[in-house]
Formats: structure tokens, sequence, C-alpha cells
């Protein structure tokens, strides 16, 4: 599925890959399923694991991840101040308000347009019963740091395109989506279906050293995933 089936489907997942790590862990489950249901013995192929290998490529990760989060320090203490806004809130109301915004911080960068997703994002996503189903945090409880960055030309759900329309970067924003601009009867979250939801976002200009530090983490952590299920990352992606 690509992203112009998520942006013209009302009620698909917020992104077809919130980052390629999510991604790459439903390739390998299922992988690594059909090893277990026989498929090994019926294709003839023998998966081996290259432990030094993936001793490697986890130092490697350990030490992008390390850059990334003194590189995202500055920005995770600005937005984690806000985590405090996480709150219940009444599934009717915000079910009936199709789209609404409420700016925490007023961003310094450019304006955000209508289809504009030329930016990478921060974000937390609640249920009305503040649970928080997706984060950029590495712990939705306790965070110390970030665990990754949006990119949006990934695909967003249409109730995230709408809601950050006319915010600036380096902001941050609460936006509500009622169910008809999340995941409607398409998807169940939030313990069902046709549930409205809320995010913190603060977007940020997808250019520089951030940018380039995204796809390192991105790549690493692929690379690690891939050679602990004994694939090779480079023969997959040439596929």
């Amino acid at each position: 599925m690509d992203s112009k089936e998520l942006k013209t489907s009302v009620g698909q997942r917020i992104v077809i890959s919130l980052i390629a790590v999510l991604m790459l862990g439903s390739i390998v489950a299922s992988y690594a399923l059909i090893i277990a249901n026989g498929g090994q013995e019926d294709s003839g192929a023998n998966v081996e694991v290259d432990e030094a290998l993936v001793a490697e490529l986890e130092a490697k990760y350990t030490e992008v991840e390390t850059k990334f989060k003194e590189k995202t320090k500055e920005d995770f203490e600005k937005f984690v101040k806000f985590k405090s806004e996480v709150k219940g809130f009444n599934e009717a109301t915000a079910n009936s308000g199709g789209i609404s915004t409420r700016d925490l911080k007023v961003g310094s960068g450019r304006e955000l347009t209508e289809g504009d997703t030329n930016y990478l994002a921060y974000y937390i996503g609640w249920c009305a019963d503040e649970t928080i189903f997706d984060t950029s945090l590495d712990d939705a409880k306790n965070p110390t740091g970030f665990k990754a960055v949006l990119d949006a030309s990934m695909g967003l759900i249409e109730g995230w395109n709408l809601g950050v329309v006319g915010m600036k970067l380096d902001g941050i924003r609460e936006v509500t989506i009622s169910s008809e601009l999340a995941y409607g009867d398409k998807m169940e979250i939030c313990g069902g279906y046709n549930k409205p939801l809320k995010f913190i976002i603060m977007a940020k200009e997808k250019t520089g050293e951030l940018a380039e530090l995204v796809s390192e983490l991105e790549e690493a952590s692929m690379r690690l995933q891939y050679a602990q299920y004994g694939l090779n990352y480079d023969e997959v992606k040439g596929m």
C-alpha cells in the first residue's frame, strides 16, 4: 500500500511507515512466521544468523543513536514539557468537531501550507482515556529522549495533514482529529473503531544534520534487524 492510497482512504494508518524501522518489523516478523510454519523446509532455504555481523551492526546502531539523541536533546527538552497536556477527553465532542487545533508554542520557522510534506516531526498520539498509542519519545511514561522522527513525506492521515496547516516550524501544536479524518471504521485503535485521536506535534525543517541523522538511524536499525533474522539488507532492498 503506497502513500497515495493512504491519502485517499480516510481511516488508514497515520503513515505507511512511521519510520522505516517499523515497516521492517512486520517484514521480518512475517518472514519468521513463515519459517516457523515450515516455509524454510518447503523452500529449501537455510537461514543462518551471522553473530559477528549482528554485534558489529549493534555497535553501529548504538553509535548513530547516541549522535541522534545528542542532536535532538534541545528539541526534546522543549517538547517534553508539553507531555502534561496529554489528558483524557470526551469522545463524542471530539468526533463532532472535525479538526481543532491549539498552538502550545508558536514557532519561528516557515509556515506549513496545505499539502506540504517537506518536514520532520516529533509527536505524541493518544486516545480519549489518555492511553498513548504512539510517540517519538523513547518511553511514553518516563521519557529521556526521542527514539525517532516522523518523516511527513511517508504519508499521513487526513486529519494530521489538515491539522498542521498554518503551523510554523519549531512550533508545538495540539491537534484533535475526529474519527472520520483518522482511522474511521477501517482500522481498530484505542480499543475499537471510529475513535477520535489527539496529537501533540513539533514540526522541524527537513534539512541539515537532523535529516541526515534520521536517515542514518533508519538504515542502521534496518540493517541490524535484517541481520538478526539472517537476512541480507542489501539483497532484500534490491529486490
